[in-house]
């Protein structure tokens, strides 16, 4: 070793890296996304694999499990359930008459990919359920990045799919759950229409709809931008600037297809439960069932805030934190990702805080959030920021993983849910 690499080995660790950096921006795109993605996914196998080590006695297997089995569990089991004993035609009930977790809490089209391969392939359902989501979640990625691109510059929308990818709850993005299945379908969704493809899109969101729930507020952004768009129509003069009239006229078309399409796929699960058991509410009363009460929109926030903060300040945290996130829509960092994703936020937004029991599994209900990736990358252009940002992410997914992913019985029975 020369005396200059001995004497600054902080320089000689900044040139190579340097070096590496020059190597891979002569990569093409998706090459340079794909490696980006690789190394968080690596990183958070690491992560789990730590945690492993120090897992004891819980529901599925013995202590210290190897990578695999650890991955293999909590919603993952119930995916892996649906592949082998589909969904029941009449709900289970306890003797009191009150429905029972059941399979009918989740989504069809992840379970189906992977029961599709095991039938093909003689995998397991467990193998499979993991292959898949694994290569949705790359292509999640992939799709980040094109729709970042829309936005920004090669190097910028890159920063936006590393913060993506290495996001406190990312480590999900490489489990048998169906996040990863969902997110690549809503990045592609959102870049056909942020692309005005509002055509393309409608089987998009149809699948999108059968993967996860959130055909409610995707349905609600694609109405909201139709009202806009049609306000922009009528107010606009034919001889005004270069736009077309008759392609504004077929884009408004094409927009109300794809909100009509959207909304009643919205709808299609609960309406196959219904139909399957004969229960009008089969979907909604399986929902519950993990959160111990009725559905009634909003109420479970304030209970929540009431919980934690007390009766008066508890009642005024949802309402603050809905005011801060305004605002947060209109600085201006985020005003740069467009109507189209800031409208998907605030619609996404507005469906957890009407629907979702807040718990431990909110952090990670955000991911679907994840244009504003793009606009934390917006707020600076300091590597250092960015840079910090990443590693600030990777330790909170330790937190992440250690707390919520691995087993620890709580003093009552079970455990907090990732």
């Amino acid at each position: 070793m020369s005396t200059v690499a001995r004497r600054n080995p902080l320089a000689s660790a900044g040139d190579a890296a340097h070096r590496a950096a020059s190597a891979v921006r002569g990569w093409p795109w998706w090459l340079q996304v794909t490696a980006l993605y690789a190394a968080a996914r690596m990183a958070s196998a690491c992560i789990f694999m730590a945690a492993a080590l120090h897992q004891g006695p819980n529901p599925w297997f013995p202590p210290k499990p190897d990578y695999w089995n650890f991955i293999n569990i909590w919603d993952a089991r119930w995916y892996a359930q649906v592949i082998t004993n589909g969904y029941p035609s009449v709900l289970p009930t306890d003797g009191a008459g009150n429905v029972q977790e059941n399979t009918w809490a989740f989504y069809p089209l992840f379970p189906a990919l992977a029961g599709g391969l095991s039938r093909l392939t003689g995998l397991s359902p467990a193998t499979s359920l993991t292959l898949i989501a694994m290569l949705a979640g790359w292509g999640a990625a992939l799709a980040v990045y094109k729709l970042f691109r829309q936005k920004a510059a090669h190097a910028t929308a890159l920063w936006g799919v590393a913060f993506f990818a290495v996001f406190p709850v990312s480590a999900v993005l490489q489990v048998p759950y169906a996040e990863p299945l969902s997110l690549l379908l809503l990045a592609w969704a959102l870049l056909l229409v942020v692309r005005r493809q509002f055509l393309w899109a409608i089987p998009v969101v149809v699948l999108l709809c059968l993967s996860r729930p959130v055909g409610v507020p995707f349905a609600a952004m694609a109405g909201l931008l139709l009202v806009f768009q049609v306000v922009a129509f009528v107010r606009a003069s034919p001889h005004r600037g270069s736009d077309d009239p008759a392609r504004s006229g077929r884009d408004l078309v094409a927009l109300t297809a794809l909100t009509a399409v959207a909304g009643v796929s919205a709808l299609a699960w609960p309406a196959v439960a219904w139909a399957a058991t004969g229960d009008l509410e089969a979907y909604t009363k399986t929902e519950t069932v993990w959160r111990g009460q009725d559905l009634v929109p909003f109420k479970p926030w304030f209970d929540t805030g009431v919980e934690l903060f007390g009766p008066v300040l508890g009642v005024l945290a949802p309402v603050l934190f809905v005011a801060l996130f305004g605002v947060m829509l209109f600085l201006p960092p985020v005003v740069r990702l467009g109507v189209e994703l800031r409208l998907w936020c605030a619609c996404y937004m507005g469906y957890l805080l009407a629907f979702l029991h807040p718990q431990t599994s909110t952090f990670r209900m955000l991911l679907p959030l994840f244009p504003l990736a793009l606009a934390a990358v917006f707020l600076s252009r300091s590597r250092a920021y960015r840079g910090t940002v990443v590693v600030m992410f990777l330790l909170l997914q330790v937190v992440w993983i250690v707390w919520l992913w691995a087993w620890a019985p709580l003093p009552g029975g079970g455990d907090y849910p990732p």
